[in-house]
């Protein structure tokens, strides 16, 4: 397996030219962020990602982590390089600086948050739910809590946790069980079991603080009578300190498909009967405190396709150039056919996210309301997709590149397998993608009634319109006309019938924007080979790979039409399939 290299001028050219750096320089507490600023981060960032993080991640997922009593540690070199990342102010890069955060944009943490997930997919989840945490918190914590767990949480001395899940309680979050009964200081205790907790337990940082979703003894049913509580690991002292140990506990770890250093936990609340937590923001308001950490980690899992997508896409490059069957396979027509759908998907699936991740800078930065509206539509809008689209991206391209490989590839030793197995959770966790599709379709198009999608394809036709006939945008003039026609069915169909069309709805809508967003690339590469700028390669391969993106996945994203509109009944009728 080759050794990973953070793809920086690939992430740069994608910040510059998909989520317009130079213009989120421009919105007050981003004035630092310029594209020289970012390119320093990232040689930084790439520098701890290939020496400390990807050398941890044979050995973590040979020896995987380990549960002794209610302990559970991870093997050795994890808690040094832990201790170098949260030395350097990594986990703080977006965070409030009033909480001794950065304040640089999200679209940066991101690309950062890319080379850590490539380099090591499993111990990344421990900073990722830490940032997720970290934006729930700002968002709905009161003064007093913010101002004694945000520091710890930006700095990365304390992790965060998400613990939503219960056994009967998965996608419907509205019939957990766990309860929050008040105390006469203004706690609450918790009772109950949690499942599937990533990162719940273990010996990197010095105190774990868990978000955990319970009812109140007066909740309503449902998801509506859901509260939000802060559950730490050790109770602070009178300073700040890590204190007593609370009655949050790992009972058990999961033996999973991948990610064997990562600690999926099962945790119990309250066994003893002194389980302390407080609530983060309004009673019965938890849903939406979930949706802010959720909203979060979904788009830094949408990354994580991208980030393995890239590994995998090394190591297959790599192998093809070096193996030789009748000459070096990287000669061979259908290696080259699979290389090629490699590399275009994961650049795809980059400037999505990318694009994404900018979306709610601005949501939060522009100067007026109007503006700020107009990028939490698009931004709430490209989520699913990201989430969905991306992960299946990830997914795809890790298979193609065991199948690069060969029988080696089927062999654990050359470690792409690793790939696979790590990143197929992806497409699970945080909301399935088929729940995404169902929020895409059933919820984000349906508020609006359409507006956001909308906008943006009026934003993609006026772009396209601009582009060299040599770059297929008759292809992409054509994809446009399926997407509104796709987006119109969509608002057509009742309820069960956009449910039976939003996986088909979304994977168009991934291609579709994925085309665009290649394209626009390929376009700003041909203004620099004109102009005799930079690297002629590079910007030759920009343009061969939007060109081999629009060519051959595009059509068949557009293939989803005739699903999108076809009756439900081809789904739900009762002949379709039993039930019983």
């Amino acid at each position: 397996m080759a050794d990973y290299r953070a793809p920086i001028e690939e992430q740069l050219f994608v910040l510059e030219t998909v989520a317009g750096l130079a213009d989120l320089a421009t919105h007050p507490g981003f004035e630092d962020a310029t594209p020289e600023m970012a390119g320093q981060i990232l040689e930084e960032s790439a520098r701890l990602a290939e020496q400390g993080f990807a050398p941890l991640n044979a050995v973590g997922d040979r020896e995987g982590a380990r549960l002794s009593g209610d302990e559970v540690t991870l093997p050795a070199g994890f808690a040094e390089v832990y201790r170098d990342y949260v030395a350097a102010g990594w986990n703080g890069l977006s965070a409030d600086p009033a909480y001794g955060g950065q304040g640089l944009p999200f679209a940066l943490s991101v690309a950062v948050q890319e080379q850590f997930t490539a380099a090591n997919m499993a111990f990344s989840l421990c900073p990722m739910l830490s940032l997720s945490a970290i934006e729930a918190l700002q968002a709905h914590g009161d003064e007093a809590t913010k101002a004694l767990y945000l520091p710890k949480l930006a700095s990365g001395e304390w992790s965060g946790t998400m613990q939503l899940t219960e056994p009967q309680a998965g996608s419907d979050v509205g019939a957990l069980r766990t309860t929050a009964t008040p105390a006469d200081d203004g706690s609450y205790w918790l009772g109950g079991q949690k499942i599937f907790i990533t990162w719940g337990e273990h010996d990197l940082a010095e105190n774990i603080v868990h978000f955990v979703l319970a009812r109140l003894p007066d909740a309503p049913p449902g998801s509506k009578g859901i509260s939000l509580f802060l559950v730490p690991k050790y109770l602070p002292d009178a300073d700040g300190r890590p204190g007593a140990r609370n009655d949050v506990r790992c009972i058990a770890l999961e033996h999973k498909m991948g990610i064997h250093a990562s600690p999926t936990c099962t945790m119990a609340l309250g066994e003893r009967g002194e389980c302390v937590g407080w609530l983060i923001g309004k009673p019965h308001g938890g849903l939406a405190a979930m949706f802010t950490m959720m909203n979060h980690a979904r788009m830094n899992v949408g990354c994580q396709g991208v980030a393995m997508a890239e590994r995998a896409w090394q190591d297959a490059r790599a192998y093809a150039a070096e193996r030789i069957q009748f000459g070096p396979i990287i000669g061979h027509p259908d290696v080259r056919r699979m290389l090629m759908t490699m590399r275009s998907l994961t650049q795809a699936a980059r400037a999505l996210v990318y694009a994404n991740a900018a979306a709610v800078d601005r949501a939060h930065k522009a100067p007026d309301a109007e503006a700020r509206a107009y990028w939490k539509g698009r931004g709430d809008l490209l989520t699913p997709i990201s989430k969905a689209w991306s992960t299946d991206i990830g997914i795809e391209v890790t298979s193609l590149a065991v199948q690069v490989h060969g029988g080696a590839g089927y062999i654990e030793e050359t470690g792409v397998a690793r790939h696979y197995r790590d990143v197929r959770i992806a497409a699970i966790y945080e909301g399935t993608n088929g729940i995404q599709a169902m929020d895409l379709a059933g919820r984000k198009l349906r508020l609006d009634k359409g507006a956001a999608m909308e906008a943006l394809e009026v934003e993609m036709t006026r772009d396209v319109a601009g582009w060299p006939d040599g770059l297929c945008r008759t292809g992409m003039e054509r994809a446009l006309g399926h997407l509104a026609r796709a987006r119109a069915a969509i608002l057509a169909h009742d309820e069960p019938g956009a449910g039976a069309a939003a996986y088909p709805f979304l994977s168009l809508c991934g291609g579709v924007i994925g085309s665009w967003l290649l394209g626009r690339q390929a376009v700003r590469a041909g203004g620099m080979l004109a102009d005799g700028e930079g690297d002629p390669a590079f910007w030759n391969a920009k343009i061969a790979t939007a060109d081999f993106f629009i060519t051959q996945r595009l059509p068949l994203a557009l293939a989803h039409i005739d699903a999108i509109t076809a009756s439900p009944e081809q789904l739900l009728g009762a002949s379709a399939f039993p039930l019983a």
